[in-house]
C-alpha cells in the first residue's frame, strides 16, 4: 500500500497536480487499498497541525510581514550602505547583508524573496546586469532557512522528534550561515571586477555608521532578543516568535512610524497564507507517513542500509547525493515532511549527531530551491525582475556552487556545525 501511495503521488506531481492535493490523494489512495478506515485521513490530519511548536511559523511569518510593512528594509539598507562604504560590488554586500538581517526576523526563503526582490531590484538593474542582481538577491533571501529563526529547522525539528530541538538547530546554523555570506560577498566582488562593474555607495564614513547604528540599532536587537530567550531557555520558540510579533509591530507603529492600523490586516492575511500552504502540506503528509509506520518501512529502511555500508560516512553521502536529486524536484517542505522520519532514526542507530544531520539535511533542500528545474526562489526573482529564466541562470551558478562547497566543508568538518549548539549544552 505504500508502493501504491508514493507512485500515486509521484504521478499526481508529475502532471502538476498541487504538492497538498497530491499528498492527500495519495494517503488515500493508500489507505483505501490498504482496508484500513479512512476516517483515519482526518485524524491523523488534525493531530499533526495541532502543534504548540508548529505555531511559531505563522507567527515568525507574521512577524516579517510587519517588519516589511513598516518599512524596515530602508533602516537596515542605510546601516548596510554605511558599513560597507564605496567598493566594487558594494551593492551586491548591502543586498547581502540586508537579507542576513532580514533572515534573522522572517526565517523563511520565499518572504525574504519578496521583501528584498521588491526593495532591491531597482537599484540593482540600474548598477548592474539584471541576471547578476537577480542571482544575488536570490542568494541573500536563501540565507533565511539557515539563519535562525528558521522555519524549515521547525519542520525538522516536528517531524524528527524528540531527537533534535529547534534551539539548538538555530544554533547549528550560525557559522554556517556567515561563511555563506561572506563567501558570497568575495564572489560577488569578483564578478563585480571581472564584469567591470563601477563601484557604488557612500565613501566609508564612522560618523555616518554610528547614525545608522543608532537609527537601526532596535531593529538589530529584535533577534538578539527572540533568538537568545529561545537558546537560553527564557522561553520556547513559539513564544519567541509570539515576542518577535509583539517587537515587530512596536517597531513599524513607533520606531519607523510607518505601519499603520490598515496595514495589519494585509500583513495578517499574507502571513496566513504562507503558513497555510506549510500546514496544509503537513497535514496532507501525515497519513503518507503514517502508512510508512504501520508497513515498517522505516526498520527495513535501515536494515537494508545497514547490511549495504556501516560506514556513518557512506551513508551520509548516500544521503546527501539523494537530497540533491530531491531538491531538484521536490518543494522543500514536503521532502521534510516525507523524508526526515525515515532517515532521521537510521542517522540515530548510525551514532550521527542529530543536530550535525539535521542541519545537513535542511542545508541540502535549501539549496534545492535554488537548482532549476524546480527551484521556487528562481521563479519569484524572474517574476519580480521581469527577466527571463535563462537571463538569471547564467549568474547564478556560481553562488549554488558556493553553497555546495559551504554544504561540504560543513560535512567534512563537523564542527563548523555543531562547535557552536555544544558549547550551549545542546
Amino acid at each position: 500500500m505504500t508502493t501504491l501511495a508514493i507512485i500515486l503521488f509521484l504521478v499526481l506531481a508529475l502532471l502538476g497536480m498541487p504538492l497538498a492535493f497530491s499528498l492527500g490523494l495519495a494517503a488515500l489512495g493508500g489507505l483505501a487499498w490498504s482496508g484500513i478506515e479512512l476516517s483515519v485521513l482526518p485524524q491523523r490530519m488534525m493531530h499533526a497541525v495541532n502543534s504548540f511548536p508548529l505555531m511559531a511559523i505563522p507567527l515568525f511569518m507574521l512577524a516579517g510581514e510587519l517588519m516589511v510593512g513598516g518599512q524596515v528594509m530602508q533602516r537596515t539598507i542605510d546601516f548596510a550602505n554605511a558599513f560597507v562604504g564605496r567598493v566594487k560590488g558594494g551593492l551586491a554586500h548591502v543586498t547581502l547583508l540586508s537579507g542576513l538581517g532580514l533572515a534573522s526576523v522572517t526565517g523563511a526563503a520565499v518572504a525574504g524573496a519578496s521583501a528584498l526582490g521588491t526593495t532591491m531590484m531597482p537599484a540593482m538593474k540600474k548598477h548592474y546586469d539584471a541576471g547578476f542582481g537577480s542571482a544575488v538577491v536570490a542568494s541573500a533571501s536563501n540565507l533565511g532557512p539557515i539563519i535562525p529563526p528558521s522555519a524549515a529547522m521547525i519542520v525538522y525539528a516536528l517531524m524528527a522528534g524528540s531527537s533534535v530541538s529547534v534551539g539548538g538547530l538555530f544554533m547549528a546554523g550560525v557559522v554556517p550561515g556567515v561563511l555563506l555570506v561572506v563567501g558570497m560577498m568575495v564572489l560577488s566582488t569578483w564578478i563585480a571586477h571581472r564584469k567591470g562593474y563601477p563601484p557604488t555607495g557612500e565613501p566609508f564614513s564612522l560618523k555616518n555608521l554610528l547614525v545608522q547604528t543608532k537609527r537601526a540599532g532596535a531593529i538589530m536587537l529584535m533577534p538578539v532578543i527572540v533568538i537568545g530567550g529561545i537558546v537560553g531557555g527564557v522561553f520556547t520558540a513559539t513564544e519567541g516568535a509570539a515576542i518577535a510579533v509583539v517587537y515587530a509591530f512596536v517597531i513599524g507603529k513607533w520606531i519607523t512610524r510607518k505601519l499603520e492600523w490598515v496595514d495589519l490586516p494585509g500583513c495578517m492575511f499574507r502571513a496566513a497564507l504562507t503558513s497555510a500552504v506549510v500546514g496544509a502540506l503537513i497535514a496532507f503528509a501525515t497519513p503518507l507517513t503514517f502508512l510508512f509506520t504501520i508497513d515498517l518501512i522505516p526498520m527495513r529502511l535501515s536494515e537494508l542500509i545497514q547490511s549495504i555500508t556501516d560506514n556513518p560516512q557512506v551513508f551520509l553521502a548516500l544521503v546527501m547525493a539523494m537530497l540533491l536529486v530531491v531538491g531538484m524536484f521536490l518543494e522543500s517542505n514536503a521532502a521534510y515532511i516525507m523524508l526526515v522520519p525515515l532517515f532521521a532514526p537510521i542517522a540515530l542507530a548510525y551514532g550521527i549527531d542529530p543536530l550535525y544531520f539535521g542541519f545537513l539535511f535542511v542545508f541540502n533542500l535549501v539549496i534545492g530551491m535554488m537548482t532549476p528545474p524546480v527551484g521556487v526562489l528562481l521563479f519569484v526573482i524572474c517574476g519580480i525582475a521581469k527577466i527571463p529564466m535563462s537571463q538569471l541562470l547564467r549568474y547564478v551558478w556560481p553562488f549554488i556552487a558556493l553553497q555546495y562547497l559551504v554544504l561540504a566543508l560543513c560535512w567534512i568538518f563537523p564542527e563548523v556545525v555543531t562547535a557552536l549548539p555544544h558549547a550551549l549544552g545542546y
